[in-house]
């Protein structure tokens, strides 16, 4: 099973072409999946599991308090492991052709006030090369909408400031050309003259735009601590997520009227229906001022 599994991985990289991120995802997914079918029903071959293997493990996710985004996430890894076994003639049937995928709870994304994005930006201390970093950091997301990984994946050659836009390649290795704003480059041009230098010193030879301490590219966990740690400085109590600095570009953008479309193409997404969720923030959004500030609400 495990060499099936492995066939499958270099399919999803080289093949599909799908993010370090999601081949990860999918992996430790279908590792579980069939660690359950192994060690519970006794399957040495994948040709050997059955519709109601599959049943057993989704439901033991749901046992152990699984949401159903993440039992969907893992239908969808199952469902395309068969069906790649079956197009690879390693297996003579699809046993997920008929699993139904949970009804997922639509959740609307957690954004913060334009006056909280404010505080926030304004939380890093530009007297080093860290702050340097951070504020150049929280300036770029906030200015293009880019993912974390994204953003810790630039390297220096993808800034093009005096023409306005930043390159990133974004999930299934396509390439995004998205504009920047005045305020986000000078606080780029900031770091990469006084900033960065003092942090590449250490390695000398890293085309990685955002370094860490230690000279070498900053890892999404190292943002993350970042971030909390600003946020707290900030005095923001709302529950942040590495993504609240994307989830507010896109809101801001759509409540001052920006295009649909045009935000689609600026976050990447490949559906529009995707964006559209940020509609719906901003229409609560303006049912909370309309309650808070009408004298008749």
């Amino acid at each position: 099973m495990e060499d099936h599994l492995k066939d499958f991985i270099h399919f999803l990289l080289v093949e599909k072409g799908l993010s370090q991120n999601t081949v990860v995802a999918y992996e430790r997914d279908l590792k579980a999946y069939l660690k359950h079918v192994k060690n519970k029903s006794g399957l040495t071959s994948v040709n050997e599991i059955q519709r109601t293997h599959i049943l057993h493990f989704l439901g033991k996710l749901k046992e152990d308090g699984k949401s159903s985004k993440t039992i969907a996430r893992h239908v969808a890894s199952i469902r395309s492991f068969h069906q790649f076994l079956l197009r690879d003639k390693a297996s003579e049937q699809d046993p997920s052709v008929h699993i139904e995928t949970p009804q997922l709870e639509r959740n609307l994304p957690k954004v913060l006030s334009m006056e909280e994005v404010e505080t926030l930006l304004e939380a890093p201390t530009e007297d080093g090369p860290f702050g340097l970093r951070d504020k150049a950091m929280l300036e770029i997301l906030y200015a293009t909408g880019i993912r974390v990984s994204e953003l810790i994946g630039l390297n220096i050659g993808d800034l093009h400031l005096q023409m306005g836009f930043v390159r990133c390649i974004g999930k299934g290795n396509k390439e995004r050309i998205i504009p920047i704003g005045r305020t986000a480059s000078e606080s780029l041009e900031r770091y990469l003259s006084d900033g960065r230098p003092q942090l590449a010193a250490k390695t000398g030879r890293e085309d990685a735009l955002f370094l860490n301490h230690l000279g070498h590219r900053l890892t999404r966990q190292g943002f993350w601590k970042i971030l909390k740690k600003l946020a707290e400085e900030a005095g923001i109590e709302k529950p942040l997520t590495p993504h609240t600095l994307r989830h507010s570009f896109a809101t801001h953008l759509l409540e001052n009227g920006a295009d649909l479309r045009a935000v689609q193409e600026m976050l990447g997404h490949a559906d529009i229906s995707t964006t559209q969720i940020y509609t719906h923030v901003t229409k609560v959004r303006l049912r909370d001022v309309y309650s808070k500030f009408h004298p008749r609400a």
